[in-house]
């Protein structure tokens, strides 16, 4: 059984699976873009069409997140996607799903789906693979963080091998699970030599956490950067997140992005607007919603009600697509993909023009 206190100091690691060593060199230069092609998903196009889209839009890289392709399964079409991404000059990413299971009944075929897609990824010449534990805090199985933290290092210590002899690191998201120094425990113990962060700014405002924190916590560990932004605000029951398009909301990116210039190792930046969600609210004044982040630090907590202070509520066009599992009527369709698009080509101008990302174009 694996045993550790959230509050581990680095030092605990530093004779141990730090060995292998994770050295920051910075990034000079132009940072190479691409775009997350879940941010697309109301389009339904199969992945050929995402790849000449990237194409068109002048970009470096794609990360092909939860293919809606026919294909997808298929090792003949892992050898093509790798192909065609060659030819149209893209560095390729991609990933699979959540890997904590909801009851032990799941277990191997949980491990089974997290195998295949280290094999998919390789197929494809991707890097890196993405997962992540869980959707957010209330999908977790019953029990502790910490004891959903030690199945996880579990299950990625037992595709160690594989991964390594594949090429391929494995690329655990910052979703709306853990905290920021919870999910550096994970990388650590799991050994950064094949495990590794694929940092997302917009969830971990969902968890209470200012995404500078996040990144200056995990960035010597990222693999991949994805940049969603928010607005965060005060509300009367607590304190409202939403996701908005690239440099609409509260977070700044021109921060953002210099600090990962200082602090992370040569990567791909996307970009990843997802809209069209209502806003959530943080329930802070309730004193039940704290049992579910009875780990959130005062401090932290102080840094992110800043953050909220300076905020507002987004007064931008959107349409409302997440209808709480259920689909979007027919009549909205068009509107929504139209919006994804429209959103996406938005965010990919404010990365160029303010951020400064991307080599062509």
């Amino acid at each position: 059984m694996l045993v550790f206190e959230i509050d581990m100091d680095r030092r605990t690691f530093l004779g141990g699976v730090l060995g292998a060593g994770v050295a920051t060199a910075g990034m000079p230069g132009r940072i190479p873009m691409g775009l997350n092609t879940y941010c697309l998903r109301a389009l339904r196009w199969h992945d050929a069409q995402l790849l000449d889209y990237c194409a068109a839009q002048k970009l470096d890289a794609i990360f092909l997140q939860d293919s809606l392709d026919p294909k997808k399964d298929d090792p003949a079409h892992w050898k093509w996607v790798r192909g065609r991404a060659k030819e149209l000059g893209l560095h390729l990413e991609t990933g699979g799903s959540s890997l904590l299971p909801k009851d032990p009944s799941e277990m191997d075929a949980k491990m089974a789906m997290f195998r295949r897609n280290i094999e998919r990824a390789a197929g494809m010449g991707a890097p890196l693979v993405r997962t992540l534990l869980a959707s957010d805090r209330a999908s977790m199985p019953p029990g502790p963080v910490e004891k959903h933290m030690e199945t996880a290092i579990g299950m990625l210590r037992k595709v160690r091998a594989q991964a390594m002899d594949a090429g391929v690191k494995v690329a655990v998201e910052v979703h709306k699970d853990l905290l920021a120094r919870e999910h550096r425990i994970v990388v650590e113990t799991a050994g950064p030599e094949f495990v590794g962060t694929y940092l997302d700014t917009g969830n971990p405002v969902f968890v209470m956490e200012d995404p500078m924190q996040t990144l200056e916590e995990l960035g010597k560990y990222a693999l991949t950067l994805h940049l969603r932004d928010s607005v965060v605000y005060e509300h009367p029951k607590g304190i409202a997140v939403q996701w908005v398009p690239l440099g609409e909301g509260t977070v700044d990116f021109k921060a953002i992005v210099a600090k990962a210039r200082e602090i992370c190792n040569p990567l791909h930046i996307y970009i990843k607007p997802i809209t069209g969600r209502i806003p959530y609210v943080h329930p802070i004044f309730d004193d039940g919603y704290w049992k579910g982040y009875s780990d959130v630090r005062a401090a932290d907590f102080a840094r992110f009600l800043a953050l909220a202070k300076k905020g507002r509520p987004y007064e931008g066009h959107v349409v409302i697509e997440d209808l709480q599992n259920r689909p979007v009527p027919e009549p909205f369709v068009a509107a929504v993909q139209y919006q994804q698009r429209e959103h996406m080509e938005r965010s990919i101008g404010y990365a160029r023009r303010e951020l400064g990302l991307g080599v062509r174009g």
